[in-house]
């Protein structure tokens, strides 16, 4: 979003990572808008996972995302924000809904139990927002993003989401094939916290082999995938065009298997070994394809097929390990 916002020559632009700025710490959070005071907020920072640390992390996710996203909408309107755009999930919608994903599905039935905490935070961000709307005359959106990609995402294999970690495994499958040790070695570095004292143990752990990959369900869910350019160019656009308490979906309306992505990704990343499915392990929604016709109507669609933007997501993470094993080559 910065990066798009600078580009479309915006420069009044105020952000904060982490380390400057923990957002569930409430007396902080509403100290930087107090003294801030920006005119739009978006809410974009979440405990966001796949389903491993979604369903094992359960309190952490239903309390920080609460936590972080009440700090914030409610510092916001203490400030004097009157425009703020609050970004859901589309975990946000029942497990069994039908397809493709309108709005007015949510709260129809029940959810996906492996991310129930998460989607629950995210309904009451929304429900939130909404109240502000209804109570304070505030204009304060929300959007619900389908799955996201692409620079800057979470390739740890232990809470990234399908997409980075598909990217992620077939990679260093492929690696460990050609028995390319060092540039293993030199991914570790990159994309994990540390560096495992044996790392052939800790990838077939994880189901990564020379010879095969082990991953999780059957492979025949479906989902949505959008890059992650794309998915802020939409929500400024709806920043710009929308109003009022309406959710709108932020989509491409077009999905894959999670086998076809599997074989997909195979195919751009140059691997050339096994896929192996483990049906003992959750699948978890059997499909999540949202309705996008709001977002079409408010004039935007999706410029990215999904072959493009997974290219530029495995281009963008081959440079990032040669930014760091050579800075200064960069």
């Amino acid at each position: 979003m910065h990066r798009l916002l600078e580009g479309r020559g915006y420069t009044d632009i105020v952000t904060r990572n982490r380390a400057e700025l923990d957002l569930l710490d409430q007396r902080a959070t509403e100290d930087f808008l107090a003294s801030t005071k920006p005119a739009v907020v978006i809410v974009a920072a979440a405990r966001v996972g796949g389903i491993l640390a979604n369903n094992t992390y359960r309190a952490e996710f239903i309390y920080e995302n609460l936590a972080l996203q009440n700090n914030v909408i409610h510092g916001s309107y203490n400030a004097g924000v009157g425009k703020l755009l609050f970004l859901g999930s589309s975990c946000i919608y029942p497990r069994e809904a039908p397809q493709p994903i309108r709005e007015d599905y949510m709260l129809t039935a029940p959810l996906e139990p492996t991310n129930e905490p998460y989607a629950i935070a995210k309904i009451a961000g929304i429900k939130m927002c909404q109240a502000y709307n209804d109570q304070y005359g505030v204009d304060y959106l929300s959007v619900m993003p389908t799955n996201l990609y692409g620079p800057y995402d979470n390739f740890d294999l232990d809470t990234s989401h399908v997409l980075p970690a598909l990217i992620r495994k077939l990679h260093l499958a492929k690696l460990l094939a050609e028995g390319k040790n060092s540039e293993i070695a030199a991914e570790f570095k990159t994309h994990s916290p540390a560096v495992p004292e044996d790392i052939t143990a800790y990838l077939a752990g994880h189901g990564v082999h020379s010879d095969h990959v082990e991953l999780w369900g059957t492979g025949s869910p479906r989902r949505e995938f959008m890059h992650v350019d794309d998915m802020a160019a939409a929500s400024l656009h709806v920043l710009e065009h929308h109003t009022g308490n309406e959710l709108i979906n932020i989509g491409t309306g077009t999905d894959v298997s999670i086998r076809e992505l599997a074989s997909l990704i195979a195919e751009i990343v140059g691997y050339e070994g096994e896929i192996r499915w483990d049906p003992s392990y959750p699948d978890g929604t059997p499909r999540k394809l949202l309705d996008v016709s709001r977002l079409h109507n408010l004039g935007w669609d999706h410029p990215r097929e999904l072959g493009t933007g997974i290219r530029e997501a495995y281009q963008w993470y081959l440079e990032r390990i040669e930014r760091v094993e050579n800075p200064q080559h960069v």
